[in-house]
């Protein structure tokens, strides 16, 4: 079946269908249905509530782990000034991570039937429907994979008793990326420092781009967006920014 001619149903389940878009995919993908409504992704109920996730779970579930694997290495000797400069570390390695994921994983271009539902699946449902808040954070199950194999890495890059401190640093760092991402999406922020994140058009560049460039790659992009942020009041006119990596031109 040729991408092209491939036409996704909104009223079916989307997961398993996006696949069908071939190199047409790029294009449907960038750009967004801006509506509170959660589409469904899986045909299996139990599939598809694995795809929802309340904000408040995040820290729910996270936090007391982080805890406890950061307290495993107080017990295994470490004083606790070093335990918390390895947990502040282990969180700046998260945030690293997370860059790279974001930078090199979640915008890269497919075409490919198992590509792009697996991109789809991993951020591309974030461009589609920023509205969604549902899934605008990570689910729990997928999260614990995510864990595990965080976990698996960790003893063979730190020591027995260092490994704990610098997991549990970055799960806190995951919460607080998690907890910050919804808040700068869905938020009403009153204080002028998180406010300015969230309306700012040269530090969200990244995330509010125009459709189809939604990673700001300094050497392709930099001309647009000059000259994008020195019409604002022209370009105010002609763009509705929405929350999910994209202008939606109205």
């Amino acid at each position: 079946m040729a991408g092209k001619e491939f036409t996704v149903d909104l009223n079916k389940p989307l997961v398993f269908q996006v696949g069908h878009l071939g190199e047409a995919y790029q294009e449907w993908v960038h750009t967004p249905i801006v509506t509170n409504e959660s589409p469904r992704f899986f045909k299996s109920d139990f599939m598809e509530i694995l795809t929802r996730t309340v904000w408040w779970v995040v820290p729910l579930i996270w936090v007391p782990v982080a805890m406890w694997f950061i307290s495993i290495s107080y017990t295994m000797g470490h004083t606790l000034p070093q335990v918390v400069l390895m947990s502040v570390v282990g969180s700046f390695i998260w945030t690293f991570l997370e860059y790279c994921f974001h930078r090199f994983l979640f915008h890269i271009e497919t075409k490919s039937y198992w590509a792009n539902t697996f991109h789809y699946l991993i951020h591309g449902c974030h461009h589609k429907h920023p509205m969604d808040g549902l899934r605008l954070v990570i689910p729990p199950a997928e999260a614990a994979i995510l864990a595990i194999m965080f976990w698996n890495l960790y003893g063979i890059l730190f020591t027995v008793s260092t490994r704990p401190a610098l997991f549990g640093g970055g799960l806190i760092g995951y919460v607080i990326y998690d907890m910050i991402h919804y808040y700068v999406h869905h938020g009403q922020p009153t204080k002028q420092s998180i406010k300015k994140l969230k309306d700012s058009k040269q530090g969200l560049w990244h995330n509010y781009d125009i459709v189809g460039q939604s990673f700001w790659n300094p050497s392709k992009d930099q001309s647009r967006q000059k000259e994008w942020i020195d019409d604002d009041d022209e370009a105010d006119k002609r763009y509705m920014i929405a929350p999910c990596d994209v202008l939606v031109n109205v």
